[in-house]
């Protein structure tokens, strides 16, 4: 490759080709996917931190979503928001094809 350049060459004096060719090289593997920690195929989500999770969106979006479309699949007692992930997953689908 380049016999000049060293862990102690500066960027700045690197050509682009060079700064490619070392990028090239030491570029490693792509990770592996991250299985989800948790099956939400089944089962209760609870809070809008478990909507929010559930459905990879905001903490508003997941406000949104529980006070219009999945109303039918939650509980809710005072502060406490039960989700009922299957009945919400269903409901979801519903609204996604309109």
């Amino acid at each position: 490759m380049y016999a000049n350049i060293t862990g102690e060459t500066p960027i700045a004096a690197l050509t682009v080709s060079q700064l490619i060719d070392l990028l090239d090289k030491h570029k490693s593997a792509p990770a592996a996917p991250i299985a989800p920690a948790r099956d939400y195929t089944q089962g209760y989500a609870y809070g809008l931190k478990g909507i929010s999770k559930l459905f990879g969106v905001s903490h508003a979006t997941a406000q949104r979503y529980k006070d219009t479309f999945l109303k039918p699949a939650i509980r809710q007692n005072g502060r406490k928001i039960v989700v009922d992930v299957a009945k919400a997953l269903e409901l979801f689908d519903e609204h996604a094809k309109g």
